[in-house]
């Protein structure tokens, strides 16, 4: 009996370690399955922080840098999902830049369905090239975001070149010179600023801006430029690419002379009536060179004074190869020097005179003209000689008699009327003379015929 109850304790010991046994693996399976399953949320959720947020924007502040310019890189990142990402250590990777791996520090969050945006600086090294930078930055529980951002570096300058000149500048007038400037770079060039600079010289205007020149296109500039002497002028020009400033020259020599292009006007078929005191010229003026003359006007220079019906005559406009006709009325005592002076004005509106001294007292049907000519400023309006050359300079100009710097001496044909001049009325007793002899000639041959009419009447 005692044997039987020994056995029953035994039996109830050893049924009581298998039931603590038992409940000792179970409480340690679920621990493993909740550790398993917490790791496998947590990687979970790692991975999809890291792939509910995207790079929604990437832009540079040019699209083309110098070796050593500074640039600027703007990313922004977008959170598609439900809760807010933490995101830390945004930077940019390259061999080419430099960067400040302290711009940003510390953790940012971006809420779900925001946005947040960060801005790199960082310096081009060379060599020129285009290379590929990466952009990343590590999420708060996830991997890290990473995207290639392109970079081109160039050497290539804004090109500038003297596109259209006078092929001599006037002295003291104002002559247009055309300026391009080329963007031969493939990102945008701003704030373009031009400043002529040189001795001896006035530009108009002193300064000017062109705000922007597309990557790959050109930019005209019109500058006005009044010469005082011969020099060289210099336009400095200046010019943003991103926030960095460049600097390029173009260099232009200024040689004061004849304008082969300008104005020439050409005095013909002068003639002058006389009218008690008054006398009368009338006549064309041709313009011989290549530019149109505006605003052509005559009248008469000292000693003689303009007066009556017509003191100064306005033409008008003369186009190249045309003419206009004048009539200009004045009291003189010397007919022998009358200064008959022409102005005009170019298509930049610069005054010019010339003056041709015409011999208007001798004889016949010939008389004599002497030309010299004169230019001003158009704030000028003395219209004196100009000593240095140019149209007003009598070395020798195009076109001769009428050209702006032509120094002449020609001949006008004149037909005069009036006491003062004789003209055809000097001839009327031996016209009257040869028409009577003439008659007598004839009449003396047609005698016997006239004679024998005059008897068969009778």
């Amino acid at each position: 009996m005692k044997i039987q109850w020994g056995i029953l304790g035994c039996l109830l010991i050893l049924l009581l370690v298998s039931a603590v046994s038992a409940d000792s693996s179970s409480a340690s399976t679920s621990s493993t399955t909740s550790s398993t399953s917490s790791s496998s949320s947590s990687s979970s959720t790692s991975v999809d922080q890291a792939a509910l947020v995207y790079v929604s924007n990437v832009s540079l502040d040019t699209g083309e840098y110098f070796p050593g310019d500074e640039g600027t890189l703007t990313v922004t990142l977008t959170n598609s999902g439900t809760s807010a990402i933490g995101l830390e250590d945004p930077t940019l990777i390259s061999s080419h830049i430099s960067t400040q791996s302290d711009d940003w520090e510390g953790m940012s969050f971006v809420g779900a369905g925001s946005t947040l945006t960060y801005t790199i600086p960082f310096v081009v090294k060379p060599p020129c090239g285009t290379y590929f930078a990466l952009f990343t930055i590590a999420t708060q529980n996830g991997n890290a975001i990473h995207y290639p951002v392109k970079i081109k570096i160039s050497s290539n300058t804004l090109a500038g070149a003297i596109t259209s000149k006078p092929t001599s500048f006037a002295p003291e007038a104002e002559q247009n010179v055309t300026l391009t400037l080329m963007n031969t770079r493939s990102g945008d060039i701003n704030n373009v600023v031009i400043t002529p600079e040189g001795s001896g010289i006035d530009a108009n205007p002193s300064v000017e801006l062109v705000p922007s020149i597309d990557a790959g296109s050109s930019s005209d500039v019109i500058c006005g430029i009044t010469p005082h002497q011969g020099t060289d002028i210099t336009f400095n020009i200046s010019y943003q690419v991103g926030d960095n400033t460049h600097y390029t020259d173009v260099d232009l020599p200024i040689a004061v002379g004849q304008d082969k292009t300008a104005a020439v006007p050409v005095v013909n078929d002068v003639e002058l009536t006389s009218s008690g005191t008054t006398d009368e010229i009338t006549g064309d003026v041709t313009n011989a060179g290549i530019s149109n003359a505006y605003g052509v006007t005559v009248t008469v220079g000292s000693p003689a004074v303009a007066t009556g019906t017509y003191p100064e005559y306005a033409i008008g406009s003369i186009a190249s190869d045309d003419s206009g006709s004048f009539d200009v009325t004045f009291t003189t005592n010397d007919l022998s020097a009358v200064p008959l002076v022409v102005s005009w004005k170019d298509s930049s509106g610069n005054d010019y005179n010339i003056t041709k001294t015409l011999n208007l007292g001798t004889s016949g049907a010939a008389g004599s003209a002497t030309g010299s000519s004169s230019t001003a400023k158009t704030t000028s309006s003395s219209g004196s000689t100009d000593s240095m050359g140019g149209p007003g300079d009598m070395s020798g100009g195009p076109g001769g008699m009428g050209g702006p710097g032509g120094s002449s001496s020609s001949s006008v044909t004149s037909l005069f009327s009036g006491s003062k001049g004789g003209g055809i009325s000097a001839f009327y007793p031996v016209i009257g003379a040869a028409v009577i002899l003439i008659a007598g000639i004839v009449l003396w041959k047609k005698r016997k015929w006239i004679l024998a009419k005059v008897h068969k009447k009778q």
